[in-house]
Order: structure tokens, then C-alpha cells, then sequence
């Protein structure tokens, strides 16, 4: 940590238990100045030759007698009794230490005392400006301690607070926007690497700054955050990934999506921070803001942003993100994705498609397993999708197959219903083996699936292929079929 010392005297000032300040001198005390329950005794011309308040207050004091102590209170001086303590010392030339922890308060206090070059050259103010410029402002740790420094400033003091909270932020935004092969100085990393996957082991990654700056209270961090957008030399990716992490570090439960008791304040201004770019943050933690303001019962214009968010890169969504929603969330979801705009997004718009529909049926085969899911529920889902092209229909299969298994009270004619949305054509020869095995299938259905499947069997061993076949290459999903365990 950097420091500056100013004087040089040998410190002799006293104390007499908490409320008492002096410092020893054989001249008698001839001011007491009072800041909250703490009286110092002290002396005239070391504080009048550098202060102009104090030098208008013994003015206009009401003590007319030679004799008499003038009393000045100023309890709302910024800082209260340790900082003006240290302009005492600074008066007296009683050495007195300087470094991140005290230069806010103390600088504060010294333009609140008015300890500035019309009174004496070099003076207080002077000094700690030109250690903040050439020192703290240089220093990243040092600035952050000072910026955390300024919540702690009287109230009184809000407009010498803003000068110097501005100063700390231009200082915090500038040294954050820097061109990573000038930082030389030390950081706290230790995230798992995402952003950059290959980097050589002594590059300083571009999210250098992200962890220390989650010891930021969210007012401080807000307008950091927004003095580094203003700035405009950090990637939205880079600035998306701190938000992130602030929002892991300050939400209990966020990073598991069980978000429970929750400062709404820390949520709005997240949310309000997030890059207006698309990608800059991810769709799993635009999805668990959604969560949050669903919990915390947020106006239907906010959830209608974070879902229209969301929408725009729902291909790259994953299941656990979306299990956490209803039904109908996840089609309002859908319907979104679907009415994107064409212009921006008709790039890869059939791989975005066919990503969305593995998604659902991922979710479906999910939701399935509750009895107690209405088979219109899953049918409205499930035929949004109808349009989507799909090279497998193996998920659908498995939701489908899940559902069947959870609800076997349903009726025939809602059984075919739901089992119509398969084309057995797109199921893979894993899949078609266990369907002609499943019981809970239609008959007809398990016919579809015998007939399609030979059709494939001869095609393969003569060389040809069905004209219907031919634009439906079948490929199996990731997943290997274990015929014994049921889909």
C-alpha cells in the first residue's frame, strides 16, 4: 500500500479516555474545538494560519473576554474527530501518515476547513491532491480501497463526497480500461478461465479487474460500471462477465437459481447495468434474473425485457436453465424466439431452430415426470414447435415416452394425439428398436415404426434410399440407448 508522511515532529498529542484531544505544550489551551462527544484543546496560530473557517468562526465568536477559551463546534466536519485529528497534526507539524484508508476523509476535511493555498502555500488540500494524482490514482487496489472509503463520509458532507467519489471512479473506470499489456499491477483472479480459452500462462486476461471490483457496494459498482461503458475501450463480453460475477458474489443462491430473500435494489440496478448488446452476458444468467424478478414480484415490462432477451439467444439455452419456469413461461419463451426479427437473424436461423426444439424437448421430457402435468400443457409446447425442422425426433420420442409412462390414465384418442407429433421416419435405429418393444405405444404407431425401419434396412443393404428418406438423414443425439431403462 502506498503512503505519504507529512511533518515531522514527534507526536505529541494526548488523549484523556475517548472525549478528550490535546496536545501537550507548556502554552495554554485558547480554542476548544467540539466535534460530536469529542473535545480537542488547542491553540490559535497553527490552526488559524491554515484554516479560513476556523480563522471566520474565532472571528465571529461570541467570547469577547482576553481571558476567555473560544468554543467552536463542527461536528458535521467530514470524517468527524480521526480526520480532523489528522489536520491537527498536519497545523502542528506533528508527523501524521497518510495511505488509502484515511486520504478521502482527511482531503475532505481539509476543504471543509478551508486548508487551501489562500492561507498558506502548500497546504493540506495541495498536498493530498498531489499524492492522490501522482500515488492512489495510480495504484489499482489503492483506488478501490479509497472509493470503498467515501461510504463511510458524514452525510453532511455530500458535495465534497461527490468531488472526490468522481475522481476515484474516472480513476477505477481509467485503470480498468487499460490495454492489458500495461498492467503491472497485482489483482485478484481466481476464476476458472472462460473468456479467453488459449492464452499464454503470463498475459494478463482481459477480466483482470471483474473480482476485485465485487467488493464494491452496488451504488459504488453501478457507476464504476457505467464509467467503464462510457468509456468504450472494454469488450460488452468482458463487462457482461462482471456483472455476472458481481451478481454470483452479492445474490445468495443466484449461481444455483434458488434466489431467495433478495435486496430488490441489487437486482434492479443489475439488471439495469446488463450491455444492451446481444451475447454480452449469457441466456443462463439473463434466465435466473427472470427467476429473480418473478420472485420478487417485478412490473410485467421488466420480465417482458429479460424474456425478449433471452428469446434473442434461446438456441443457446440449456435445459436446467428453463426447468426452473412453467409451461407457459417456457412457450411465451418460444413464441419470442419465433417472432425475432428475420433481418437480424436469418444467419444459421435452421441450426437456432433445431437447437430451441432439443431444448423443449429436453424440458418436456423433463416436466413429464410429474403426474401431475396436463396433457394440454405438454401438447401446446410441444406443438409450437410443429414448424421446426428436425433432423431426429429422438427427444421428442423420449418426452413423449416420459409423458406416456407418468400418465398412463390417459385416454386412447389423447394417446394417439400426442404420439402424432413423432415421425418415425427421423427416429434413429436405436430409438426405433426400443419403440417397437414399448408397450405404451399405439399399435399403429409401433407398425409406423416396423415399416419405416425395414424401408431403411433395404435401402442400406441394396444401396438405394426411399425418395422420403432421402432429405431426413437420420442422426442420432448424443445420448446412447440403453434398452433397459425405459425413456
Amino acid at each position: 500500500m502506498k503512503f505519504m508522511k507529512l511533518g515531522s515532529k514527534p507526536d505529541s498529542s494526548q488523549s484523556k479516555e475517548d472525549s478528550v484531544r490535546y496536545v501537550a505544550t507548556e502554552l495554554e489551551t485558547e480554542i476548544i474545538v467540539i466535534i460530536g462527544n469529542v473535545k480537542f484543546y488547542l491553540h490559535k496560530f497553527p490552526l488559524l494560519s491554515k484554516s479560513g473557517l476556523l480563522q471566520k468562526l474565532v472571528a465571529t465568536s461570541k467570547n469577547e473576554g482576553k481571558n476567555q477559551i473560544d468554543e467552536i463546534d463542527i461536528s458535521e466536519i467530514p470524517g468527524g474527530s480521526a480526520a480532523f485529528e489528522v489536520c491537527v497534526k498536519f497545523c502542528y507539524g506533528i508527523a501524521v501518515t497518510l495511505n488509502a484508508y484515511n486520504v478521502v476523509a482527511a482531503r475532505c476535511a481539509a476543504e471543509f476547513l478551508e486548508m487551501n493555498e489562500t492561507f498558506e502555500k502548500s497546504n493540506l488540500v495541495y498536498k493530498i491532491d498531489v499524492f492522490l494524482n501522482s500515488t492512489i490514482f495510480r495504484s489499482w487496489k489503492d483506488s478501490i480501497i479509497v472509493l470503498q472509503t467515501t461510504r463511510d463520509l458524514s452525510p453532511y458532507s455530500e458535495e465534497l463526497k461527490l468531488k472526490i467519489l468522481k475522481r476515484t471512479v474516472d480513476s477505477v473506470a481509467s485503470l480498468a480500461s487499460i490495454d492489458t499489456s500495461k498492467v503491472k499491477w497485482s489483482y485478484t483472479y481466481n476464476r476458472k478461465k472462460k473468456l479467453e480459452k488459449v492464452r499464454k500462462p503470463e498475459a494478463v486476461p482481459k477480466d483482470w479487474w471483474v473480482e476485485d471490483l465485487c467488493d464494491l457496494h452496488i451504488n459504488l459498482y453501478k457507476q464504476v460500471i457505467q464509467a467503464i461503458k462510457k468509456r468504450g475501450k472494454v469488450p460488452v463480453f468482458v463487462i457482461g462477465e462482471a456483472i455476472h460475477a458481481y451478481a454470483v458474489r452479492r445474490i445468495a443462491g443466484f449461481s444455483k437459481g434458488s434466489v431467495q430473500i433478495i435486496d430488490r435494489c441489487l437486482t434492479d440496478t443489475i439488471i439495469e447495468l446488463i450491455p444492451d448488446e446481444k451475447g454480452s452476458v449469457s441466456s443462463s444468467f439473463l434466465s435466473k434474473l427472470l427467476r429473480a424478478s418473478i420472485f420478487l414480484g417485478y412490473e410485467e415490462t421488466v420480465k417482458e425485457k429479460l424474456k425478449k432477451r433471452i428469446s434473442e439467444q434461446l438456441e443457446e439455452t440449456t435445459v436446467s436453465d428453463i426447468l426452473m419456469y412453467d409451461i407457459d413461461m417456457v412457450q411465451s419463451l418460444v413464441k419470442e424466439f419465433m417472432n425475432r426479427d428475420p433481418k437480424t437473424h436469418s444467419k444459421d436461423d435452421l441450426t437456432a431452430k433445431a437447437s430451441v426444439a432439443k431444448l423443449i424437448d429436453g424440458y418436456l421430457a423433463e416436466k413429464s415426470r410429474d403426474p401431475n402435468l396436463l396433457l394440454q400443457n405438454f401438447l401446446s409446447l410441444a406443438e409450437t414447435l410443429s414448424s421446426f425442422q428436425r433432423q431426429s425426433h429422438d427427444g421428442l420420442y423420449r418426452a413423449i415416452d416420459m409423458f406416456l409412462k407418468e400418465h398412463p390414465g390417459i385416454s386412447k384418442s389423447e394417446k394417439k394425439r400426442v404420439c402424432g407429433l413423432i415421425d418415425c421416419r427421423k427416429l434413429s435405429a436405436e430409438a426405433c428398436e426400443h419403440a417397437v418393444q414399448n408397450e405404451r405405444l399405439p399399435m399403429r404407431v409401433i407398425v409406423q415404426v416396423l415399416f419405416f425401419e425395414q424401408i431403411r434396412v433395404n435401402g442400406s443393404s441394396t444401396g438405394y434410399s426411399t425418395p422420403e428418406l432421402t432429405t431426413t438423414t437420420l442422426n442420432t443425439e448424443d445420448e446412447e440407448w440403453d434398452h433397459a431403462k425405459e425413456f
